[in-house]
């Protein structure tokens, strides 16, 4: 296998088509005509080709969709990894030619999974998404504007009617999306929509959040991965004798996903029965609430992940009868 590594920013992108010193390294506009160039100095049909690129947001979205409808094995991988890979070869220089080389040695070592592209849908989906959580901050900031404007002596009218209408543009814009968002996760995601909503603690907004955090459960072949993912396992450390650390959750993946889970898993302590025996077992056993209340967020994680999987509708208090 050939890995290429490509250091993506954006206005160009940087390939070291090997991680040899001196390897041949190139840069490219990261535009279509850019990409296109790139494509076209690759082999055609070539299956031992694997590039590996770092996550860069946006910026490495149209490159990757292009080496997919290319027929281009890629990898998209977790900046994280790379920055530590590259302190276990004690890099201590940073350009984007070294970086690029260095990608390209981290594909070699490490033998990335191709990354697995997502759908039209989804990726609509997670547009909406992300301007509906803008659109909402922007909301917060306007009504403490307003606020602030309210506990002046002197407050000036036209100041406050920008403002005010302001916020109803807003509102109206967001509530539009969050329409549009709900119309097209019920028309290509219903099935999954119906299941996870019959898991007591998982209503509409949680479903919707999870089916575009996991691409329609396309992305990871287990609960434990989702759970990983999205940053709600716990941590621990452990050398010789004088550590000994259970830690907080790694909080790594997506804050706003982990956020409603966390939010929904009071819900389900109270009328999920599973959930609730968790939660009052660890409560019992003399677990904080918060530890116990990460623990019913990986457990409604879990349920969800297997009535998508088996295709079944939640049954709550389903004991199995299997020995």
């Amino acid at each position: 296998m050939k890995y290429i590594g490509i250091d993506v920013s954006k206005a160009t992108f940087v390939v070291a088509y090997s991680s040899d010193k001196g390897g041949e390294i190139r840069t490219f506009d990261n535009t279509t005509a850019g990409i296109r160039q790139f494509i076209g100095t690759l082999p055609k049909k070539d299956d031992s080709i694997h590039c590996v690129m770092e996550a860069t947001g946006n910026y490495s979205a149209l490159l990757l969709y292009m080496l997919n409808v290319a027929g281009i094995t890629v990898s998209m991988e977790n900046p994280l990894k790379i920055k530590n890979f590259a302190r276990a070869m004690l890099s201590t220089v940073k350009t984007d030619k070294i970086d690029a080389r260095l990608i390209a040695l981290y594909g070699e070592k490490m033998n990335p999974q191709p990354f697995k592209v997502q759908g039209e849908a989804i990726l609509r989906l997670r547009q909406k998404r992300t301007v509906i959580r803008q659109l909402t901050k922007q909301i917060t900031a306007m009504l403490n504007l307003r606020g602030s404007l309210a506990c002046l002596p002197v407050p000036d009218k036209g100041a406050v009617h920008t403002v005010d209408e302001t916020i109803k543009f807003l509102e109206k814009r967001r509530d539009r999306l969050q329409s549009e968002l709900t119309d097209l996760v019920e028309a290509e995601f219903s099935q999954q929509l119906s299941l996870l909503t019959t898991i007591k603690g998982i209503g509409i907004t949680l479903a919707t959040a999870l089916i575009i955090t996991t691409g329609g459960f396309t992305y990871f072949q287990n609960a434990k991965q989702v759970s990983r993912y999205l940053g709600i396992c716990p941590t621990y450390e452990q050398s010789g004798t004088s550590v000994n650390i259970r830690g907080h959750i790694n909080r790594n993946g997506d804050a706003y996903t982990r956020g409603l889970l966390y939010v929904a898993a009071w819900t389900a302590s109270r009328f999920n029965a599973k959930c609730g025996e968790t939660y009052t077992r660890l409560r019992q056993n003399g677990k904080p609430g918060k530890i116990a209340m990460i623990a019913v967020a990986n457990k409604l994680v879990r349920q969800a992940f297997a009535v998508v999987a088996h295709d079944k509708a939640y049954i709550d208090g389903f004991v199995s009868n299997r020995p």
